[in-house]
C-alpha cells in the first residue's frame, strides 16, 4: 500500500512531543512491512531544515481570501530516515524558527488559521498532481483535520474524494476551533455540507474531521475511553462516532531507543543491567552535584498543564521535608513561572535536586539510562512515549493512572508489575507512590526482577503498525 502521512511534525526534523515521534517511526516500520509510506511536513527555518538538503519537485499557488500564496514542495535528498520526506515551502507563514510558537518569546503564532488551511491545501494539491496517487491518506491532529473534508466536499480537491482517510488524534485537547468570521479563508465548498465543519457555532477542524474521516485512531484504548466521557465538549460525538474509532497504543522506534548503542549515553548495556544502570547513574549525579547512593527520580517533558509538571515542586518539597532520601533530576522547558521555581529550588535543595531547562535529545536519554524511577504526574496523558523509553532503559515509571498509563504500567503491586501508579492528581497520592518507590530500592532483588522485567518487554512499532495495516487493508 501506498501511504500518505500528513503531519506538522516529524522526528528528527521537528518534534515538540509525541506526535513527532509518532510520524517519524510509524512511516518507517510500515516500510519495513513492504508498504511505502511518505511524510509531508511544512518546512521550518529551523537547524534540522538549514543543514539538510532538499530538492524541489513541484511548486504552486493556494488562493487564501482575496490573495494567493506561493508554496513549494521539496524532497528530502539524503535519504536516511527509512522513508521518503517532503516539506512544504511556504514563504511568510513556515519560514520561522518555530513550530507552533517563537522560539525566543515562546508566545504562539498569531496566525495559524491562515498557516495550516495554506499548508493542508498545498499537500492535497501535490497529491492531485501525482501521477500515482496514495492508497492512503493518514492525517495527524487538528492541524490536518480539514483535509477529509476537503477532499469530499471542495470542488478543488474532490480528484482525490475516493481515497480512504484516517485521522489519528494524539492530544484531544488541541481542536483548533476558529470562528465563522474566517469563513473567506476557508476553499469554496458545497454549501449543504457546512453542518460538517459546525460545532459549537466555530470551525472546529477535530471535530471535522472525526465526522468525514472514514477512520478514525487514538493513541491508546484508555485515552478513546476518556474522550467518550470528557474531550472539551466532543463527548456526544465520540460516543456517536465510535464504530469507527480504534485506541491503538503508540509504539516507540526501538533503533532510536536502544540501550545497547545508544551514543547519546555514557555506558552501554552489555548484559549487566546493574553495572550499566549503576555507570550512567554516576554520571548523572556527577554532572548534577547530587549526593551519592540514593535514589534518583527524573522527570523528562513539557511544563505543561496536562503533563501535571506544576505539582513537582510542592511534592519534593513535602518528600524531603518529611524524611525523604532521594535525589530529583528535571529536565523540560514551558511555563516561566514553574521554570523560576525549579532554579529556585536547586539553591534551597542543593545535592538532592538539579534541573536542566531545557529541550535535550541527549540527556533525556542519559536521564533514562540511569535513573531509578521517571515521574509522570500527567492531568492527561493519551498515550504516553516517555514510561515506554524508561521501561527500555531499565527505569520504573511512576505514573498517575490515567489514559495511555493505565494501559502500558501494572502497578508492581499486582503479579508481574512493571512500575507504580497512583490515582489522584493530589500532592497526598503522589507521595505516596514516593515512598512506596523507596521500598523497592530497599528490597534489591526486587528492584533487580523489575528491571529485567521492563527491559524485555517490547513496545517496537512493529505491532501498533500491524494494526494500522488491518484498518488500512479494512477500508480499501
Amino acid at each position: 500500500m501506498k501511504i500518505f502521512h500528513i503531519a506538522t511534525e516529524c522526528y528528527p526534523a521537528a518534534k515538540t512531543g509525541g506526535l513527532g515521534d509518532v510520524v517519524g517511526a510509524l512511516p518507517k516500520y510500515q516500510n519495513m512491512a513492504a508498504n511505502e509510506a511518505v511524510v509531508a511536513v511544512p518546512k521550518y527555518r529551523m537547524d534540522w531544515f538549514l543543514n539538510h538538503r532538499f530538492e524541489s519537485i513541484y511548486s504552486s499557488t493556494i488562493r487564501l481570501g482575496s490573495i494567493y500564496i506561493p508554496f513549494n514542495v521539496q524532497e528530502l535528498i539524503d535519504d536516511y530516515l527509512g522513508f521518503r520526506l517532503l516539506v512544504v515551502d511556504i514563504p511568510g507563514l513556515f519560514d520561522r524558527d518555530g513550530i507552533y510558537a517563537d522560539r525566543l518569546t515562546g508566545f504562539p503564532y498569531h496566525d495559524e488559521v491562515e498557516r495550516y488551511l495554506v499548508f493542508q491545501q498545498a499537500v492535497l494539491k501535490f497529491i492531485i498532481s501525482l501521477e500515482q496517487r496514495p492508497d492512503i491518506i493518514h492525517c495527524h491532529d487538528h492541524h490536518t483535520g480539514l483535509i477529509p473534508f476537503m477532499i469530499k466536499y471542495c470542488p478543488d480537491y474532490r480528484a482525490l474524494h475516493y481515497l480512504p482517510s484516517v485521522f489519528t488524534i494524539h492530544n484531544g485537547n488541541y481542536q483548533g476551533a476558529f470562528g465563522w468570521d474566517k469563513l473567506p479563508l476557508l476553499p469554496f465548498f458545497d454549501a449543504n455540507c457546512r453542518g460538517l465543519l459546525d460545532w459549537n457555532h466555530n470551525i472546529n477542524p477535530l471535530a471535522c474531521a472525526v465526522k468525514c474521516a472514514w477512520q478514525v485512531t487514538t493513541v491508546s484504548p484508555g485515552y478513546l475511553n476518556e474522550l467518550q466521557q470528557s474531550s472539551l465538549g466532543l463527548e456526544n460525538l465520540f460516543r456517536s462516532e465510535s464504530e469507527k474509532i480504534t485506541g491503538i497504543v503508540n509504539g516507540i522506534d526501538n533503533s532510536v531507543w536502544n540501550p545497547a548503542d545508544d551514543h547519546y549515553i555514557k555506558q552501554n548495556f552489555e548484559g549487566d543491567i546493574s553495572a550499566y544502570k549503576s555507570a550512567n547513574k554516576k554520571a548523572l549525579i556527577e554532572m548534577f552535584g547530587l549526593h551519592e547512593n540514593l535514589p534518583l527520580f527524573v522527570f523528562v517533558g513539557r511544563f505543561a498543564k496536562e503533563k501535571g509538571a506544576d505539582i513537582l515542586p510542592d511534592v519534593i518539597a513535602s518528600f524531603l521535608h518529611n524524611g525523604g532520601r532521594a535525589c530529583f533530576v528535571i529536565l523540560g522547558s514551558g511555563d516561566a513561572v514553574l521554570s523560576s521555581k525549579f532554579e529556585t529550588m536547586k539553591k534551597h535543595f542543593e545535592g538532592f535536586f538539579n534541573c536542566a531547562i531545557t529541550y535535550s535529545e541527549q540527556l533525556a536519554h542519559q536521564l533514562y539510562a540511569g535513573a531509578d524511577f521517571l515521574l509522570m504526574p500527567s492531568r492527561v496523558e493519551p498515550c504516553g512515549l516517555n514510561q515506554l523509553y524508561a521501561y527500555r532503559y531499565g527505569t520504573i515509571p511512576l505514573v498517575r493512572n490515567t489514559g495511555g498509563l493505565s494501559d502500558t504500567v501494572v502497578d508492581y503491586g499486582v503479579h508481574n508489575g512493571t512500575g507504580i501508579k497512583f490515582e489522584h492528581f493530589s500532592i497526598e497520592d503522589m507521595l505516596i507512590a514516593l515512598f512506596r518507590a523507596l521500598q523497592i530500592t530497599n528490597e534489591k532483588d526486587n528492584l533487580s526482577s523489575i528491571r529485567a522485567r521492563i527491559m524485555q518487554l517490547n513496545f517496537s512499532w512493529q505491532k501498533a503498525a500491524e494494526v494500522y495495516d488491518m484498518i488500512y487493508k479494512k477500508m480499501l
